[in-house]
């Protein structure tokens, strides 16, 4: 985001270096709570007694694309060694303007008055392209970090000691990123040198270490003067810093640090957690949590948005089970609901479950439905069995008395007579379970008789159990209307839509009728469905549908709302967050903050931590919105002043819908930015792997996309039914154990003249600086009679 330009002049020694074509682009603001501003100043306080630090100043220049006026800003020294800001306004906007300091520099016919911008100052800067001219710039880099960061030197006095390094390094990405150093970045690699995109985590000693080499390699005179070996003050402690706690092996062990305390520790060659989210499958399959530890699995993610206390316990319960029995340490992870907006619950539907069997285009047969026959409490299948549908059964003679190729027969819910062909026989935790086959379409619900007709005995029957209600939603399409009732009850019935092609829904928040307005548009379960409001009440609001698949698109219940457009005004933690966080303290390793969006949401965060003496507990903030995105460094400064460790998830499905899909890529990639500079770890998730999660088969893109995680502390995985086989699969992605492809230079095709060969063993005794001996005997393979593949070894070189 370009805000604005400023030229960076630096006086040492009555010297004035001017105009390093350093543009600022300012992006964060750290004294307005805004941090996208149209004007900044960055004041730096500097001591008055060096004549050099009186010339330090900062200007404004052009806006690009309009023509405006601007305002000029300097810090000037008084006596009393504080910063008096000189401002001065209505200087075109094409133009930088150059004040001297005091009237003894102001008769310097060096010095320039007014200095117009645009193509015919071009030259001048390229002719200032040489080494001496880049350590310039460079010093005015560094002194332009060092004072962002003492005018920021109350904030990171805040911080707590365990993140004062982490806050001081984000300080400076921060400062750096507030400059447009496009040319300086082209001069540096021009000379192989220092790549401003990737110091983030060590901004001042990467530039230090950049200046050191330009200065061991530079002249004793800049144009023509001689150099003065005077430094300013706010050099006197550079070398310490950058010698120390910001040096660059201290910062990647505090990067490292802040991770494990957060995550854990990794054996092996992966260094990427994963992440999965479980939930009521894990109580119902005992031995699902073992599968995904096994798979590779680290972390288990539990939204509090979905069960309730006694289910989350069983699901710790397990997973601390599993975990200690294959000696794998895991961390468990609670979301806290947050203030989201959500759809509200449909009325449950019939206890059926339906089986279909794959039919072609002519509505013939092609692949009958697998049936899962078991017991009730029996267990779920082997792995790798993949039943279409799973019926527990009350009838224990039924089930001994089974073999494979019986039949089981059994009318279903509309009185239709349907069979059940046995396949096989598994063993389970507790007996056998079958796996069966159904060739016709069949509704089976709780109570159903299943019947094994044997000849001369008595049939055995068994009865079905435990079918649960089927999901109910409503189908939408472009076009069609949805009303958003915000009916206090827990249930709607879907079927008392008024008209064809109107649909009516619950949603119990009040945020959003308080704040919506026709026009705004709003999407439904992540971006599925798009509408428009066109009018609204205090209790109603009337959607029209814009976006929706081609026949149609389910909305359930708890299903995402987002209203971008809308400002609304959500409170940090909601009531029921409240709750959660007593039971999220006793039970989990982390706690997830959902939809977090300014400064005040981490203070009450902070305060209810302080309160309940919680101090080893994690913290993941997660980026939802675009409010939480553009107060990111403000956040992490917030958070930093508690031990509690610290994260960030990038929450990929919200975060789209509310900042815009296309932008959703520069997004993720400079919160990882922001992230790494601060070494707060960084957790990607939703839709990762999601093609194989749900299906069984990625996508091309699923597979980059994966083995983009590597950057990144942890990658989560969403619930599905082939979630397992996606585990081991990011786990052989991010750790790498297959083997890499490389691409290789072919052995150079050589003429078998001598002449060849002899100029070939001049040129390996220049290359290498080695005798011709010391390489041994050229080996000479025939391949044709003119032409031979030449190979050459090498004998290691001892001293």
């Amino acid at each position: 985001m370009m805000i604005g330009a400023v030229s960076v002049c630096s006086i040492t020694n009555q010297t004035m270096l001017l105009n390093y074509g350093i543009r600022a682009t300012v992006p964060y603001d750290f004294t307005s709570p805004s941090l996208y501003q149209k004007g900044i100043y960055l004041p730096c306080k500097l001591h008055a007694k060096n004549p050099a630090s009186r010339n330090l100043i900062f200007l404004f220049g052009s806006q690009r694309g309009n023509l405006s006026l601007k305002t000029v800003l300097c810090a000037v020294p008084n006596e009393q060694d504080d910063s008096e800001r000189w401002v001065s306004h209505h200087f075109a906007d094409d133009s930088v303007v150059i004040y001297p300091l005091d009237n003894e520099n102001s008769q310097d016919p060096g010095f320039t008055s007014q200095l117009q911008s645009g193509p015919d100052i071009h030259p001048t800067f390229m002719s200032q392209g040489n080494q001496e001219s880049l350590l310039d710039k460079l010093k005015a880099i560094q002194l332009h970090v060092l004072a962002m960061e003492q005018w920021n030197a109350s904030r990171l006095k805040m911080c707590h000691g365990n993140y004062l390094v982490s806050a001081t390094n984000l300080i400076h990405y921060l400062a750096l990123k507030s400059l447009d150093i496009e040319q300086i970045k082209e001069e540096l690699s021009s000379l192989g040198l220092l790549n401003l995109e990737t110091i983030n985590p060590y901004v001042l000693s990467s530039l230090s270490a950049c200046i050191q080499m330009l200065s061991n390699s530079k002249s004793d005179s800049v144009h023509g003067l001689k150099s003065s070996g005077e430094v300013l003050p706010i050099h006197k402690s550079l070398q310490n810093q950058t010698n120390g706690d910001l040096a660059i092996a201290a910062m990647m062990k505090r990067a490292s640090s802040n991770r494990n305390l957060l995550l854990g520790s990794l054996k092996g060659q992966r260094g990427t957690h994963i992440m999965v989210t479980v939930g009521q499958e894990v109580v119902d399959n005992d031995t699902h949590v073992a599968g995904l530890i096994e798979a590779g699995a680290t972390i288990f993610r539990i939204n509090c948005a979905h069960g309730n206390p006694d289910i989350w316990n069983e699901i710790i319960r397990r997973v601390k089970q599993s975990s200690q029995i294959l000696e794998k340490p895991c961390r468990v992870l609670m979301d806290l609901a947050g203030p989201k907006l959500r759809t509200g619950k449909l009325k449950a539907g019939p206890c059926v479950v339906k089986i279909s069997p794959k039919k072609n285009a002519v509505g013939s047969v092609i692949c009958p439905a697998k049936v899962w026959l078991s017991p009730q409490g029996g267990g779920p299948p082997p792995p790798h069995v993949s039943p279409d549908v799973i019926l527990h059964v009350d009838g224990q003679e039924l089930l001994s008395n089974l073999e494979v190729h019986d039949s089981v027969r059994f009318c279903d819910a509309r009185g239709k007579r349907r069979t059940l062909r046995i396949l096989r026989k598994y063993p389970i935790f507790s007996g056998v379970g079958f796996m069966a086959e159904c060739s016709k379409t069949a509704y089976v619900e709780s109570g159903t008789v299943l019947r094994k007709k044997e000849k001369r005995r008595k049939s055995s029957v068994g009865f079905v159990i435990d079918v649960p209600p089927a999901e109910q939603f409503v189908r939408v399409r472009v076009g069609d209307l949805l009303i958003l009732s915000r009916d206090s009850s827990d249930e709607v019935d879907e079927s008392t839509s008024s008209s064809i092609g109107s649909h009516r829904i619950t949603c119990t928040s009040g945020y959003l009728f308080d704040s919506v307005k026709p026009g705004d548009p709003i999407a439904f379960d992540d971006g599925k469905i798009w509408g428009v409001i066109k009018g609204t009440s205090i209790s109603e609001v009337i959607v029209s549908i814009t976006h929706a698949g081609p026949r149609g698109t389910k909305l359930g219940s708890e299903k995402s709302i987002n209203i971008p457009e809308s400002h609304i005004r959500y409170e940090g933690l909601t009531s029921k967050d409240l709750v959660d966080l007593d039971f999220v303290a006793g039970h989990a390793d982390m706690v997830g903050i959902s939809f977090v969006r300014d400064v005040p949401d981490i203070v009450v965060l902070r305060q209810e931590l302080a309160k309940r003496k919680i101090w080893n507990l994690g913290v993941i903030l997660k980026i939802e919105t675009k409010d939480g995105f553009e107060n990111m460094p403000l956040l992490l400064l917030e958070a930093m002043k508690s031990p509690n460790p610290l994260g960030v998830m990038i929450a990929r499905g919200d975060l789209a819908v509310e900042c815009g899909w296309e932008k959703l890529a520069d997004i993720q990639e400079e919160i990882i930015s922001i992230c790494n500079a601060a070494y707060v770890p960084v957790i990607w998730a939703t839709q990762v792997l999601e093609s194989l999660v749900k299906s069984g088969v990625p996508t091309r893109a699923e597979i980059t996309d994966a083995a983009n995680g590597r950057r990144l502390s942890c990658v989560m995985l969403n619930k599905g039914k082939h979630i397992v086989e996606a585990v081991s699969t990011l786990d052989t992605i991010l750790s790498g154990k297959y083997k890499k492809a490389k691409a290789e230079l072919k052995p150079l095709l050589l003429s078998s003249h001598p002449v060849y060969q002899d100029c070939f063993s001049c040129f390996l005794r220049v290359v290498n600086g080695y005798d011709h001996d010391m390489f041994g005997e050229a080996e000479l393979d025939g391949v044709e009679e003119e032409k031979e593949y030449l190979t050459i070894k090498r004998i290691p070189f001892v001293e």
